[in-house]
């Protein structure tokens, strides 16, 4: 795919934590083009691509996927020839809280985003329909729980557990029926928990680092024995980046580092880390402020996937382990206090979601 000319990427949801972090890495490439639409909601932030945003290889867009003109739009004056699908709404806690959000953006939005690239695809040369590619960005929360030992592997039967999960869950549904019954040349990255800069503070590892910062009580929730793949950010961009180049159509693809640990366990190592590089007066320790809170509704006690395909089929391997990674998290985010200011600005004030379910108005 990648030859003398640039290669132009499609990214929605580019101003997002994996999104912006994605988008640096390509823009390493010198032989890449990058179109990035993003809404712009509360966890896709211009002040994380606010470096970027006169690149002379970056154009970017304020807009929604679910707006079909703006997106024809865009397909019809870049011409790309990969789109990767990163827009959604996240957070478990939000969408317990408010799950149309998640169902507007993560289902319907993706079905407007297929449908004009399988319009687009279709006015494409033979040899441009070939070198086209569409990229979904997926979670390992869409299998649900893996109790016990083992790893899950592509092709396992999804059993999400709360409406953020069953949205990408149906998302996931929608590219293969597009591959399938159109030919849309799809494929699916499903990756475990991704952390490292950027990333909201909303999530557990940013979360706790800040309210670490305040001298705050670090809310683990239920036992803390939950266990969760941590996968270094920028391991999951070359290994997005790997599927651009060497997936095949029609392919699942997981993403993960093998460094499963407890959210207990991470809380903990975040703690050691602050008590190195930002230590408490009179000989006081992180540990300290440990507390454990009632669980979140319907928590899954495990997620565990296995890589291999990845690693056989494209060569990459995850680079940075989970303890450097952390170590460069934290580092961050006591560097980047600006940032999260910035981010933390509107309504967001790290206060705990998934407990105050809205009344969602159903109509017809």
């Amino acid at each position: 795919m990648f030859g003398e000319r640039k290669v132009k990427i499609f990214l929605t949801g580019g101003a997002g934590f994996i999104g912006s972090n994605l988008v640096r890495y390509i823009l390493t490439r010198e032989d890449c083009f990058l179109i990035n639409l993003d809404k712009l909601t509360y966890a896709g932030n211009r002040h994380s691509i606010s470096d970027l945003l006169e690149h002379e290889r970056h154009i970017f867009v304020e807009g929604d996927i679910n707006d079909r003109d703006l997106v024809s739009s865009i397909f019809s004056k870049h011409n790309p020839t990969v789109v990767i699908n990163l827009a959604a709404e996240t957070h478990v806690d939000r969408s317990i809280d408010n799950p149309s959000s998640f169902i507007h953006t993560n289902i319907n939005g993706t079905f407007r985003l297929l449908e004009s690239a399988r319009i687009y695809r279709d006015t494409l040369s033979r040899r441009e329909q070939g070198n086209f590619r569409f990229i979904q960005v997926s979670t390992d929360e869409v299998y649900g729980p893996h109790e016990q030992t083992g790893e899950l592997k592509e092709g396992s039967p999804y059993s999400p557990g709360s409406p953020y999960s069953a949205s990408k869950a149906s998302a996931d549904h929608l590219v293969r029926a597009y591959q399938r019954t159109y030919g849309l040349p799809a494929m699916i990255t499903i990756s475990s928990n991704n952390y490292g800069p950027f990333q909201f503070p909303e999530k557990l590892i940013p979360l706790m680092i800040q309210k670490a910062l305040s001298r705050e009580k670090l809310p683990v929730y239920g036992d803390g024995a939950q266990v969760r793949d941590w996968l270094y950010v920028e391991d999951n961009c070359r290994a997005l980046f790997s599927v651009i180049s060497n997936g095949q159509p029609g392919e699942t693809y997981h993403i993960g580092s093998g460094s499963g640990r407890t959210n207990l366990r991470v809380v903990q190592t975040i703690c050691r880390i602050m008590d190195r590089l930002k230590p408490l007066p009179e000989g006081r320790i992180y540990m300290e402020l440990i507390s454990h809170v009632k669980d979140r509704p319907g928590h899954d006690r495990r997620y565990a996937i296995d890589s291999s395909k990845i690693r056989r089929h494209t060569g990459w391997q995850p680079r940075v382990s989970f303890n450097n990674g952390l170590e460069e998290t934290v580092s961050w985010y006591l560097e980047h206090q600006d940032w999260v200011q910035n981010v933390t600005s509107g309504k967001y004030r790290m206060e705990r979601l998934g407990l105050n379910p809205v009344k969602e108005e159903i109509s017809g």
